[in-house]
Order: C-alpha cells, then structure tokens, then sequence
C-alpha cells in the first residue's frame, strides 16, 4: 500500500511526520516521501528540512494521499505541477487526505468541491473561497476524503484513518504503541477555548508572517 505524503518548501513539519508515525505502522505500508523535485525542503520555521526521495511522477497511483500544510501552500494555490498531480492521483486513490492547511491544496486540485472540508482555523475564509464547505471540527470525513484540521489534528486524522483500513484493534494498537493520550496543560487548543488575549496574537503573528511571505514572493 503506497502511501504518498509530498514534501514542498514552507511545510509545517508536524503535519507530515505526526501521520507518518501512524501509517507507517500499518500492516504493508510504504511510505513516499515526494515532490515536484526529489530532494531536501526547509520546513516553516526553518530550522529542520525534509527530504523528498521521489519526484511526484515517481508515484503516478498511491492508494493513499496525504497533503500536508504549512505556511508555504499558499504559494501551491494557483496552476503547478503538484495540483495537477493531486487532481490525478485522486482520481484512483483509496482515500485523499489532508492536515491544516493541505486542504487548500485539495481544494485548489479541485478535490473539495462542495464537500465539507476543515483546515486551519485561520484559513476557514480561504477554504471556502476556494469551493470547499468549512465546518469545525477535528476530522471531516466525506466518502474518500479525510481532511484534519490544524497542526495536531493530523494525528487524530491518521488514527482515523487506520481504523478505516485496518480496523479499530490495529488502530488501538497504534495508538498505544505511540502513547497518544492527549492531556495539554492549558485549554487553548482551539480560538473557542483559548483566552481572547492569547487567540489575538496568534492571529497577529500569522498574519505578519503571511503577509512577509507574500512580499517576498513578489520580489
């Protein structure tokens, strides 16, 4: 079962390897590691890189498709070769998936139309410009389109996810296996529960990274 996660520059790195430590336990998982151009990506904040092994042709037929997120899929949201290859691959996947904002890039391919989707809660607005029907919860599955919402959730996604494959036993037993028992310190997972203050600044600090990303896009 070949399991295609594509690696760009300004993922988020959590999206990915958060899954990844999931599916790859599955009973006859290959994980590919993909891209435009097979080689090494910064992450977001860039401190850690990433390596794609394969070029995106390399993996024309995955059975299961998981786009990560990060700050760099905005720069994926108009005609490339990695939507196209979305738009493709879907067409034969198992299942198309999702985390945080890889769901603009499932949407931007066309996948999402009309479908309810989640993603990040600060890209809601761009997910539904997009086509797509945002709802708020932490996974969203429709028929074979699982979509996470942020960071974190990817996880919660993959567990899911193996369920749906594999059953609940196997995926109980990954879950064990990698002690996801969740018990944050705080409530503030989720701009409902986090204090105003707290939801304010984050909102700040995206949005001046967003916007000195866009800057240095355009020069």
């Amino acid at each position: 079962m070949d399991i295609a996660i594509p690696i760009f520059a300004g993922i988020t790195a959590l999206d990915a390897i958060g899954p990844y430590e999931v599916l790859s336990r599955l009973p006859g998982a290959r994980v590919r590691w993909v891209a435009v151009t097979a080689g090494t990506y910064r992450t977001d904040n860039q401190q850690l890189t990433l390596t794609a092994e394969e070029p995106l042709s390399a993996v024309p037929r995955p059975e299961i498709v998981l786009v990560p997120g990060g700050f760099g899929t905005r720069a994926l949201l108009t005609p490339n070769p990695l939507l196209d290859w979305v738009a493709a691959a879907h067409q034969t996947t198992q299942w198309t998936t999702s985390v945080c904002t890889g769901s603009l890039v499932l949407a931007a391919a066309g996948v999402l139309k009309g479908l309810e989707a989640t993603t990040h809660w600060m890209a809601m607005d761009q997910l539904a410009a997009l086509g797509a029907r945002p709802v708020s919860r932490r996974v969203v599955e429709q028929g074979k389109v699982m979509t996470a919402a942020g960071v974190s959730a990817g996880i919660d996604m993959a567990l899911t996810l193996a369920a749906r494959i594999a059953g609940p036993e196997v995926a109980q037993a990954i879950q064990l296996g990698i002690e996801y028992d969740p018990q944050p310190p705080f409530r503030a997972g989720s701009p409902q529960t986090a204090p105003k203050d707290v939801v304010d600044g984050v909102r700040q600090r995206m949005r001046v990274r967003l916007e000195a990303q866009a800057t240095a896009a355009r020069s």
